[in-house]
């Protein structure tokens, strides 16, 4: 905290800031968009609702704002643990981990994402799939490397990339709306191993294979 008078340094303010986020994407989430008060906020992080007025204008920013953080924040979350994983194909399940325990820890992301799509419709796009259109391509660089050195099946990068991102935004969802509270290492390991290996025997492979030959 800065001595009274005193203006805050950048660090200071940024982490203030952060807080603030924080703060507000719990109340958001609890009381929902038309239900939370500027003041609600402000009692939440124990500030002065005038202090908040500083950095947030309007209730608006503050919920758009928290909600880009939020998408932010997961990104670094999984990057921070993957990036250390050199083998490509354990970096991803390190990522595919990553994510569902970053979302076992922060259920209120995914509300306010529901928030967000539901009072925000008219906004290019959710801040989700922004995010992630934003980062895509060192996913798909991961995947065609793998590709090349014939780790994965040669078929089209994004198409891979789509329906491992689907998988994982539909458990997310799944998770919220259901209230199911399994393990998210459980979780994740079932999703590892249904996306990488199939639901088909090797037999049963071997006879489609020989039917469409």
């Amino acid at each position: 905290m800065s001595q009274r008078g005193r203006p805050l340094d950048p660090a200071s303010k940024a982490q203030r800031r952060d807080d603030i986020l924080f703060a507000a994407a719990r109340v958001f989430a609890r009381n929902g968009y038309a239900g939370t008060e500027m003041q609600a906020v402000a009692d939440e992080i124990g500030i002065a609702k005038g202090t908040l007025y500083l950095y947030y204008k309007s209730k608006e920013q503050l919920f758009l704002d928290a909600v880009d953080q939020g998408v932010l924040r997961m990104k670094e979350f999984v990057h921070a643990q993957a990036d250390l994983i050199d083998d490509p194909i354990e970096r991803i399940e390190t990522a595919i981990m990553a994510y569902m325990n970053y979302f076992h820890e922060h259920p209120e992301q995914v509300e306010l994402w529901v928030i967000e799509r539901a009072v925000f419709r008219d906004r290019q796009a959710p801040a989700y799939f922004r995010h992630r259109e934003a980062g895509i391509e060192v996913w798909q660089d991961l995947i065609r490397g793998l590709i090349a050195v014939g780790r994965l099946r040669d078929i089209p990068v994004s198409r891979i990339d789509d329906v491992l991102c689907d998988l994982l935004y539909g458990v997310m969802m799944t998770n919220h709306f259901s209230g199911r509270t399994r393990p998210p290492e459980q979780q994740a390991r079932e999703v590892i191993d249904i996306a990488f290996h199939g639901i088909l025997s090797d037999r049963e492979r071997r006879r489609r294979a020989k039917r469409n030959s």
